[in-house]
């Protein structure tokens, strides 16, 4: 049996309603796009792809080790913006002002780590985000909708465990369950 799975940051459900405030903004400005459901909001550290158990459990000891020596810290949700597609805004999203470093860290350790067990390690150039919709077509330009939206001003929002998360297709949507929980301990490594 596999799994499909990803590594991630969750959120609350407070900091989700206001990220679910600002995506509703932009579908007004939408002809057509597919928006995210406010429970599958998260930061992606790295996607596994289609992964057996015993993978599960090898990565799930990785994760255990790498977590007891950092830190928790916060993040702060920065610009807007998005990756592009071919005629489609492939991915509209809400970047990170502050806690970058602590996420890149994070995230070249994760995909350090997953090499000694088959996992590439990542080409693309990591851009911390949380993904609100997918294959966007606006109704007009882009900046003009940025400008009158803006950002989402939360606060500092902590960062105290990631997630190994579970992603399938259930009734025609994609739900994402949490499989394993991994505390930011910060113990120094002797």
């Amino acid at each position: 049996m596999s799994i499909r799975a990803f590594i991630g940051i969750d959120f609350n459900q407070a900091v989700k309603k206001e990220l679910n405030t600002f995506q509703k903004r932009f579908e007004k400005y939408a002809q057509k796009g597919r928006w995210k459901h406010i429970d599958n909001f998260h930061i992606t550290l790295k996607f596994l792809g289609e992964i057996s158990v015993l993978k599960a459990e090898q990565i799930d000891n990785v994760l255990k080790d790498l977590c007891r020596s950092k830190e928790p810290f916060n993040i702060s949700f920065g610009d807007l913006g998005f990756f592009a597609g071919r005629n489609t805004i492939k991915a509209l999203w809400f970047g990170i002002s502050e806690g970058v470093e602590q996420l890149e860290s994070l995230y070249k350790e994760i995909d350090k780590s997953l090499i000694t067990l088959g996992f590439p390690k990542e080409k693309r150039k990591f851009v911390p985000h949380i993904t609100i919709a997918q294959d966007v077509i606006f109704k007009c330009d882009f900046s003009i909708i940025k400008e009158a939206i803006g950002a989402p001003d939360i606060g500092k929002i902590p960062v105290d465990r990631l997630y190994l998360f579970k992603s399938e297709q259930i009734e025609n949507k994609r739900v994402y369950t949490k499989i394993s929980e991994y505390e930011l301990l910060g113990f120094k490594k002797l």
